[in-house]
This record gives C-alpha cells, sequence and structure tokens, in this order.
C-alpha cells in the first residue's frame, strides 16, 4: 500500500489533528503502523484508549483515501502532507494546519512573497478600483496572490490576477472535483495557466456552509500578509483578518464610507487595532518593507561571492528568514558546509544571525 495513501487516510481520523497525529506517530515506527497493528498493540505502543482507537474507524478511512488517489492520478492533483517537505511552511506553523492539502497547478508550494486579498460578496466600484491599483502596484514574479474564488471581492482580485499575469491561488470550500460558485468555472480554468487550486477536502465534499470558515483558516495560514478590501461588520473577510491576527500575519484593511455597510468590517477593523490602515498599495508596500528589486540590486552589488555562497545567500533572500536545515535542504549541501558559508557571509555584513539557527538579510535591519 502506498505510504500517500496512509497519509490521507491519517487526515479522515476521528480526533486526529496535526498535533496529536505528530505525538501519535512519534511513538510508532512508521505511518503505517497506525493502520497494520491491531488495535491492542496499538494500544500498548501509543497508550491512547482502545474505545477510541476502534472510533477512529481505519478501514473506512483507508478506502476514502483510495479514491482520493485514484482520482488525483487522473486529474494531476498533488497531496502534500504535513511533515513533508513539499507542505507550506506558512501554513505547517498554524497549530489547525490541515494535516494533509491537495493542489492543482501550484508548482511551489512556498513561493518567496503571499498575500490574501479578500472581502465582500457585495463589491462596490469603491472596491474593484482599490483591488485593481494594489495589484497594480504591488504585482511582482516573487508575489502570490491568495483568494477564495467567492463572489465579490475574491472573483474580481482572480480576474485582476490573471489580466495581468499574476501567479494566484484559489481555496476552495469543498473538493476539487467540482466548482463553486458554478458561474466562476471559466475564471478558475484560466487560473491554472498561471496560477493554482487548494483545498484540504476529499471529493465528494459539497460547499456546506460549516466548511468555509475552514477554508478560510487557510488563506489566512498562507500567507505573510492579508487584505481586507471592503467588508461587512460579520463575514468570512472578518473571519480571516481575525485568524490573521492569531497566526501572527500582518493583517491590513482599506477604509471606506462610515455610511455604507461594506465598509464597516474594514472600519471596525482598523478602529481595534486589528488591521493597519493603508490607502494603497505603496502604503501596503511601504508597511512590509518590501522592494522586489532589491535582491537583484544586492547581487550585483556583490559580484565577488563565489558560487555556493551565491547560492545560501538566495535562498536566504527568498525565504527572508531561513532555519539552517532548510538552508542545507534547498540547497543541497552538508549542514557543515552550510555554517561554513554562512559565518563567510556574515563576515561580508550580507547575513544576520539570529535565534534558532535562523537567517537573514544584513540589509533587512538597516534603514
Amino acid at each position: 500500500m502506498p505510504y500517500e495513501q496512509y497519509k490521507i487516510a491519517l487526515s479522515q481520523l476521528k480526533g486526529i489533528g496535526p498535533s496529536r497525529a505528530s505525538q501519535l506517530l512519534g511513538k510508532l515506527s512508521s505511518i503505517s503502523d497506525l493502520f497494520t497493528l491491531s488495535i491492542k498493540e496499538l494500544h500498548l505502543q501509543t497508550g491512547i484508549p482502545r474505545q477510541r482507537l476502534t472510533e477512529m474507524n481505519r478501514d473506512a478511512a483507508l478506502q476514502l483515501a483510495e479514491k482520493q488517489i485514484l482520482f488525483n492520478e487522473k486529474h494531476h492533483i498533488k497531496s502534500h502532507f504535513f511533515m513533508d517537505a513539499d507542505y507550506p511552511r506558512r501554513l505547517r506553523q498554524c497549530p489547525d494546519a490541515p494535516i494533509v492539502i491537495f493542489t492543482k497547478g501550484v508548482e511551489n508550494s512556498n513561493p518567496a512573497k503571499t498575500v490574501s486579498i479578500v472581502g465582500t460578496r457585495n463589491q462596490t466600484s469603491y472596491g474593484k478600483l482599490l483591488v485593481e491599483e494594489l495589484l497594480s502596484t504591488i504585482q511582482s514574479k516573487e508575489l502570490t496572490i491568495i483568494s477564495g474564488l467567492a463572489y465579490g471581492v475574491d472573483i474580481h482580485v482572480h480576474q485582476t490576477c490573471i489580466d495581468k499575469g499574476i501567479f494566484n491561488l484559489g481555496v476552495f470550500g469543498h473538493s476539487l472535483d467540482r466548482i463553486y460558485p458554478y458561474a466562476h468555472r471559466r475564471t478558475a480554468q484560466l487560473m491554472l495557466e498561471n496560477g493554482g487550486w487548494i483545498s484540504e477536502f476529499l471529493i465528494g465534499t459539497k460547499p456546506d456552509r460549516m466548511n468555509f470558515p475552514m477554508r478560510n483558516r487557510i488563506i489566512a495560514g498562507l500567507s505573510d500578509a492579508i487584505v481586507v478590501v471592503e467588508s461587512k461588520k460579520k463575514g468570512g473577510s472578518i473571519i480571516t483578518a481575525e485568524l490573521g491576527n492569531d497566526y501572527n500575519r500582518d493583517v491590513f484593511a482599506f477604509p471606506g464610507n462610515v455610511q455604507q455597510e461594506q465598509s464597516e468590517g474594514c472600519n471596525w477593523l482598523i478602529q481595534k487595532q486589528k488591521a493597519h490602515l493603508i490607502q494603497n498599495g505603496q502604503d501596503f508596500l511601504n508597511f512590509m518593507n518590501w522592494d522586489f528589486e532589491t535582491p537583484k540590486k544586492q547581487l550585483e552589488l556583490f559580484p565577488e561571492l563565489e558560487e555556493n555562497e551565491l547560492k545560501v545567500y538566495q535562498i536566504i533572500v527568498e525565504l527572508q528568514e531561513a532555519h539552517i536545515d532548510v538552508i542545507a535542504m534547498k540547497s543541497g549541501l552538508s549542514t557543515s558546509q552550510i555554517n561554513v558559508l554562512l559565518f563567510q557571509l556574515e563576515m561580508k555584513n550580507l547575513v544576520l544571525s539570529n535565534s534558532g539557527n535562523r537567517y537573514t538579510l544584513q540589509w533587512n535591519h538597516c534603514a
């Protein structure tokens, strides 16, 4: 049985989230043990009560996973397990991240910079102008835009990204075997030319109301920053913004007419200091301290870097902050080599060492 099936099945076991899954797997020699050992053996190795192990319904989870794998193979869907290297690193930081996510059209699950743009389903002409100005200002090859493919602001974000050639991702509140709303099917298909789809739901999952707050946590978790364009005081955009604060993401909102319902949510976020006030795309870039040309300029300033130094430096440019193990994994160099190269880059005042074996660019700390 392929390990992918065990990984997907793990996500379907009753009462098992990422934290408990990590603890569970730490007590077993292999993920396969979770499905192949008897209830008695599993109880002895994990300490989980036999009744709870029985209620997990391992056989049903394996059957669901098998159906998903067949669908994945037919429709070019990838699965990403939370303990694997190709799982989105930003999402992995979230305590309630899904154990498995499914993607279509996503070659790089860890892009350099990500921004989620969300808002009301009842977008106004003011909101449309804000979206178009924002995306025109911040567009870059380094940037990935994320939204939820819903009516209003979300679909306008995706359509504007398509028009401008900006890589964009749609996070679904249902499985990848359907498009909802159906009216957005054409846009969703066009997204695959320069973007992709993401979902945590197995095939056959309908767009039920309860799924959309779950979808919103993925939108927030995948992001470096969240921008709320227009929003009522209650709704999915506010949930996404609140989750962004919980996940220590930067949250932004455009102010609006105090007498207009579509602006109540944004004005409330700003008033409660749950979002930074921005008036345009340049405000956003200034807050984030993003200069998309800076890495290129920096590389040109230091032509004396030897090949491996340049390789390590570029990884830190891409990630902004990188753990030494991640640098080793992405570069293909040994940890001892990386240690020497990082020391050399520190001596050249290019890299700054932070706590926990993490490294950033020196110029990020110099204004």
